[in-house]
């Protein structure tokens, strides 16, 4: 096991060389760039002169949009990684390490929280679907399969704040905390925040979970209908055992084989998904951050976010081959 994870990490760092070569290529081919879009105003008064911003442009290491130019930039980059250096972010003006570690964990929670529900909700759901095959209860539950996977994101946030949060005036809208209460610097101003906190998260979580339902449930549905029309739960039937005891004992853990391939992507997409989530709902967490970064053409935020998405796909991935030599005996991580 130990051998195959260093074997796996060393690859991981390939891996992780290729994509932030693609990455970067990409970011600085962008249309427009940091520069071009902070200063278009003042060129179009003509209180700039394109000089002006050609100048800018070298100063903050984006001027030379050539292949060479760009190259030499990676290796900048790169030498500066390998120092432990992300770069400066041009929109935030600190070290990118430092706004992605302050602002990283509000949407990490969401995150956790929102994929521990998700499995918790939807694999019960896919296996109770399976089992009650085209009864009312699996064509409700394909139903709202569908509807969560056509749903798009920034529109279901919107009906959701429209519900619970103008029509019912149940929850908040957007933000973390109440910009009109002062919290006391006590323990007891730090339980009403963190109370308050818990109470803004409602809404984006409630949003990502029912939009990330959909596909784990078909998922879940299909895998147990594979596994029920097996040889071994028929013999385990015609043992006289009861429906309860061959699902759950016998189906479910041969169910959970393929799901363990779902766990290296889950995470990394649901960081990915929160630009948009954090961005509807105004949480300032490293999503809605990344997303005002790459609409400003930050190139050293962008980087650093979409490594940081890249370091989490890697050990999705790894974590996902770990729980399916456990989920699955018969598979040796000895290669």
């Amino acid at each position: 096991m130990l051998k195959y994870i260093v074997k796996r990490l060393l690859i991981s760092i390939i891996v992780l060389l290729g994509v932030s070569i693609i990455i970067y290529f990409m970011v600085r081919l962008m249309p427009t760039d940091y520069v071009d879009i902070k200063f278009s105003s003042q060129l179009s008064q003509g209180t700039i002169t394109q000089e002006d911003i050609d100048n800018f442009k070298a100063l903050y290491g984006i001027g030379d949009n050539s292949f060479v130019g760009i190259l030499s930039g990676y290796f900048k980059w790169l030498g500066n990684l390998f120092q432990g250096d992300l770069g400066m972010s041009f929109k935030y003006e600190k070290p990118v390490g430092e706004v992605i570690s302050s602002n990283m964990w509000i949407s990490f929670a969401i995150a956790i929280v929102a994929t521990i529900l998700q499995f918790l909700i939807a694999i019960p759901l896919g296996i109770s679907s399976a089992t009650h095959q085209y009864s009312v209860r699996d064509y409700t539950v394909t139903v709202f399969t569908m509807v969560g996977l056509a749903l798009p994101t920034y529109f279901f946030a919107a009906i959701a704040v429209k519900v619970f949060a103008v029509d019912l005036g149940i929850l908040p809208a957007n933000g973390l905390i109440y910009a009109s209460k002062n919290y006391a610097d006590n323990f007891l101003g730090m339980m009403s925040r963190f109370g308050d906190i818990l109470q803004h998260l409602i809404l984006p979580i409630l949003v990502t979970v029912i939009l990330s339902l959909g596909g784990l449930m078909r998922y879940t549905r299909t895998n147990t209908l594979e596994v029920l029309g097996a040889d071994y739960i028929r013999t385990a039937r015609a043992k006289g055992l009861s429906e309860r005891k061959v699902i759950y004992k016998h189906a479910f853990r041969n169910t959970l084989i393929p799901l363990a391939t779902l766990l290296a992507g889950i995470l990394p997409s649901l960081f990915g998904g929160m630009m948009i989530t954090e961005e509807c709902f105004g949480i300032d967490g490293i999503g809605r951050l990344a997303y005002q970064a790459l609409r400003d053409g930050d190139v050293p935020f962008i980087m650093g976010y979409n490594m940081f998405l890249a370091v989490l796909s890697v050990i999705g991935t790894l974590f996902s081959d770990i729980m399916y030599s456990i989920v699955d005996p018969r598979v040796k991580l000895s290669k």
